[in-house]
């Protein structure tokens, strides 16, 4: 039995409802021993403190229920996006405010590319231009003579030259759902969703999801974690090989390793019978800082990038509707399969009408096959409203919304893609708590930066860009949006009995802060100051 380590905090926001704050956690065999004030674990024998926090604020360890590893593979291409960002070793990238910019930070990079290489940039998103929309035309200025590849912020869209269509055979005559075209039938592009997009990234080697399992690149995630308090986070897309999978399993098992990971197996990239025999296979690895066990569904698309599937009245300009990456009779027997074999599912919704048929397919799949604790959780659910929060309450599904939306599409969203009236009630955080539903709230890194913080500011403050309120009927409060980022994610995870609060029995995974939370404006929310993390009573380097 290892020696007893009592931290000191100027004051720990436990998450547990019997003893909601202390000044004292006690920490024995990488797990919470007692919590209260200095004494509080004596009893169980000679303790040591350690007064290095006693300034500091302890909250339970940041859990983000929806990010990709894949951000740090990212890194390797160019960035283009509108807002600044920052990569794994803390150097800042500026945002590109127009398409010109974007095309010369492209020319840069391309000169400084071996010759068989082709040109990857990713983070653009052309509803935050005024400009015309990028097409294959500005592309082919940039470089002729090799596929330029641009991934758009939600993963979801992509534009490339000329070349980069000559190498998968993308012409007048193909008939691939998702090529957008010229008014003469030529692709102008411009590639929508999976299926016209794989066939790329397949051919100019765009490996990211199997790469980012790699040491190197599993190193580079837990900094992003570290950095923004996160000790417990998901592979919300998970390409896995088996040797992939023991590779990962080498790179986190380690003790300095900062970050407990949880992949959810994409069902988009092999058959779903294929996924659910591979399941066995990778929970072998698992140990305490890797848990297989979930698949990830990806159903619609993008609302910003126009292939999310919608309800009436559908978009505001007129776009027909979305994209299934999944078609609802897919959804279905999936959901039939992944429920039948005990295989907890996180299900892509973006669209009202995605919602829809995925709630209509659980509740298929829940008569056929009983299973009262499968708690499958929707994944950003963006433009759910009451009633279907009142279906998945009915069925125990889980919500994890997607609430840094507001501050980064919220403006887009009122004026572009579906109206001021549907954007005021997106991520609808009041609307689901009050239904009654376990909810996370989620940054979806890359596709903004990860930072439970600043997402729990979007769900209080509900402010857009502009610094418009959008849809103060769904603000949230400081408390609820608290346990939204620790319990609340880590009940869509099935982890609740491990982490999440800061109580006995649990592991000891904390943030460090610098001020407290709950006595801060919330305004200020985002702003505070993430000191460190602790993992298994272990205090991070960044202290």
């Amino acid at each position: 039995m290892s020696g007893i380590t009592v931290f000191q905090a100027a004051k720990i926001i436990t998450m547990d409802p019997n003893r909601p704050t202390a000044t004292h956690v006690a920490v024995r065999d990488g797990h919470v021993l007692a919590v209260g004030d200095a004494a509080c674990a004596d009893q169980w024998g000679r303790v040591r403190h350690d007064n290095r926090l006693a300034e500091t604020v302890l909250m339970p360890g940041f859990v983000e229920g929806h990010s990709h590893m894949s951000e740090t593979c990212f890194w390797d291409y160019t960035y283009v996006g509108f807002h600044d960002r920052v990569d794994p070793d803390g150097q800042p990238w500026p945002g590109l405010t127009e398409i010109g910019a974007v095309l010369a930070r492209l020319k840069d990079a391309a000169v400084r590319l071996g010759p068989d290489e082709p040109l990857i940039a990713w983070g653009f998103d052309p509803i935050f231009l005024s400009s015309a929309r990028l097409t294959r035309d500005h592309l082919d200025s940039v470089t002729a003579d090799r596929p330029v590849v641009v991934l758009f912020s939600s993963g979801h869209l992509m534009c490339v030259n000329s070349a980069a269509l000559a190498a998968v055979g993308y012409d007048r005559a193909s008939n691939v759902e998702g090529i957008q075209r010229r008014p003469d039938g030529e692709p102008n592009g411009e590639l929508h969703e999976m299926a016209a997009m794989f066939p790329v990234m397949r051919r100019i080697g765009m490996d990211f999801r199997t790469r980012s399992h790699q040491r190197a690149y599993v190193d580079a995630f837990g900094r992003i974690c570290r950095r923004s308090g996160v000790t417990t986070a998901t592979d919300l897309f998970a390409m896995v090989t088996q040797e992939g999978a023991e590779a990962l399993a080498q790179a986190t098992v380690r003790p300095e390793y900062p970050v407990r990971i949880v992949p959810a197996v994409s069902t988009l990239h092999s058959t779903p019978e294929e996924v659910r025999a591979q399941m066995a296979d990778l929970r072998r690895v698992n140990h305490d800082k890797l848990r297989f066990g979930a698949v990830k569904l990806m159903t619609d698309g993008s609302i910003q990038g126009f292939s999310a599937r919608i309800l009436w009245p559908g978009y505001v300009g007129g776009q027909p509707n979305g994209i299934w990456n999944m078609p609802p009779a897919q959804i279905h027997a999936t959901c039939a399969m992944m429920q039948q074999a005990g295989i907890q599912m996180h299900i892509h919704t973006n669209g009202d009408e995605a919602s829809t048929v995925v709630l209509d397919a659980l509740s298929a799949a829940a008569r056929a096959h009983p299973w009262p604790g499968a708690r499958h959780v929707l994944q950003h659910a963006q433009m759910m409203g009451p009633a279907l929060f009142a279906r998945a309450a009915e069925l125990g599904v889980c919500v994890n919304l997607f609430a840094n939306h507001i501050w980064y599409f919220g403006d887009q969203h009122a004026a572009l893609t579906i109206g001021p009236d549907r954007a005021a009630r997106m991520d609808a955080c009041r609307a689901a708590l009050d239904a009654g539903l376990t909810m996370a709230i989620h940054s979806d890194a890359p596709v903004t930066p990860m930072g439970p913080l600043f997402t729990a500011w979007c769900a209080v403050n509900r402010l857009t860009m502009s610094g418009r309120t959008l849809g103060a009927a769904q603000r949230i409060t400081v408390p609820e949006a608290l346990y939204a980022i620790t319990m609340g994610a880590a009940r869509t995870l099935k982890l609740e009995a491990e982490i999440g609060s800061i109580e006995t029995g649990k592991r000891a995974d904390f943030v460090v802060l610098a001020e407290d939370p709950l006595a801060i404006d919330p305004v200020r929310l985002k702003d505070l100051p993430v000191l460190g993390t602790v993992i298994d009573g272990h205090v991070d380097a960044m202290i």
